[in-house]
């Protein structure tokens, strides 16, 4: 069967139009440039996501210049409580110690897709539902998209640039790198005596870390174990299960109860270059991180900040060019695609990047075992975070900006 082409070429596909694509599409809505998302996806499966992101400070700065910040339910992290299960030491990193309302939020994926969606639908930007991109063909004017999905006749779409903002990293890719932690995720939904109070946890055990983070009235848990022990987790019944996280958390909060449990193996994939030709990758289609101190979303929200401020500074440019040319000369024209500017989103993502990823493999190895003389060191690090307030700044700030201070 013949493909069906679309003669027209784009400045940018996106392919992706989950929170991270579609946070793009709205960025760059006055950019002046054509942009089509493609989704393989329904809307209203984007918009069912039931995943809790935590949005960093940085990421709500960021949503509220995008304009859909009111519009999305949130819970604020006032506090936030650091511990080591066996070991003395402990900090507590406040909001308020900062300046800010507050040091993050949690939100649900679905939610903030919806919120993005209705922001991107209002600006009349392109998005093609339940259409999968089959296939992206480089050439030295454009990349061609093949598309496909279900009832639909094959096609091709032709852009300037394709950022891929979706979709998992193939092992088999020879530039992808891999780490597998050996640790799985168990996610739920956990109700505690007397709320939450806007109070998060992370708490280190010699498994992984347990994360406790406000969400509605209960808290969104996060309990990182190895691949055997979450199996026999899985096969507790609810009792059994909270009497086997309050044997990690303590007294620090009593836990009333859970909801259904679901099970994530754990492993840092990354590309080495997020950017080739005619393409770029952000968000999870760059890199996914371990779930330690919820650094992943908001690191795909700058990677999308730094690719849109890049792309509008240079069309900016390209336009000032063109002025001082007038009539009679002849600037060359703006290509989002062009080999330049890719090595210099490349370049502007690096620092932030590895920093963030070495930020959050650290945690995990120091934190993630019961070696008696580093535990000891911990607590002692724990100590001096409580007792140095720059200290405890820094790593606010790292957690709530990442590598470098953003935006």
């Amino acid at each position: 069967m013949a493909e069906r082409a679309d003669e027209r070429i784009h400045d940018l596909l996106i392919v992706g139009a989950g929170p991270v694509g579609l946070a793009l599409a709205l960025a760059l809505k006055d950019a002046g440039l054509d942009v089509v998302l493609v989704d393989a996806r329904t809307r209203a499966a984007v918009a069912a996501d039931p995943r809790d992101l935590a949005l960093a400070h940085g990421s709500r700065l960021m949503l509220e210049r995008l304009g859909v910040w009111e519009a999305i339910p949130k819970t604020a992290i006032e506090h936030i409580h650091i511990s080591q299960q066996g070991g003395l030491g402990r900090t507590l990193i406040d909001a308020e110690e900062h300046g800010l309302p507050a040091l993050g939020y949690v939100a649900s994926a679905g939610a903030l897709a919806a919120a993005l969606r209705a922001a991107v639908d209002a600006a009349g930007i392109t998005v093609m539902d339940e259409t999968e991109v089959t296939g992206l063909i480089p050439a030295a004017d454009a990349v061609t998209a093949r598309l496909g999905g279900a009832g639909r006749l094959a096609a091709t779409l032709r852009a300037r640039l394709a950022a891929c903002a979706e979709g998992g990293l193939g092992a088999d890719d020879p530039d992808v790198v891999e780490q597998d932690y050996h640790q799985d995720a168990l996610i739920a939904v956990a109700d505690a005596a007397g709320g939450h109070r806007h109070t998060a946890f992370e708490r280190f055990t010699g498994e992984g870390p347990l994360a406790l983070l406000p969400r509605g009235e209960g808290y969104a848990l996060v309990h990182v174990v190895r691949p055997d022990r979450a199996a026999a987790l899985l096969a507790l019944d609810d009792a059994g299960y909270l009497a086997r996280l309050q044997a990690h958390l303590g007294h620090r909060v009593r836990l009333t109860g859970i909801g259904a449990r679901h099970r994530y193996p754990l492993r840092l994939r990354y590309r080495r270059m997020v950017a080739g030709e005619r393409t770029v990758w952000l968000g999870n289609a760059a890199q996914t991180l371990h779930p330690v101190a919820g650094q992943g979303f908001n690191l795909a929200l700058r990677d999308v900040w730094t690719l849109a401020e890049l792309l509008q500074r240079r069309k900016a440019e390209a336009a000032a060019g063109s002025a001082r040319e007038g009539a009679g000369g002849q600037a060359a024209a703006f290509d989002p695609g062009c080999a330049a500017l890719l090595a210099a989103y490349a370049r502007g993502r690096d620092l932030d990047r590895f920093g963030t990823m070495r930020f959050t493999d650290g945690l995990v190895r120091v934190f993630s075992n019961d070696f008696a003389p580093l535990r000891h060191a911990r607590g002692a690090a724990l100590f001096a975070l409580d007792l140095l307030p720059p200290l405890r700044g820094f790593i606010a700030r790292r957690m709530m900006f990442g590598a470098r201070a953003w935006p």
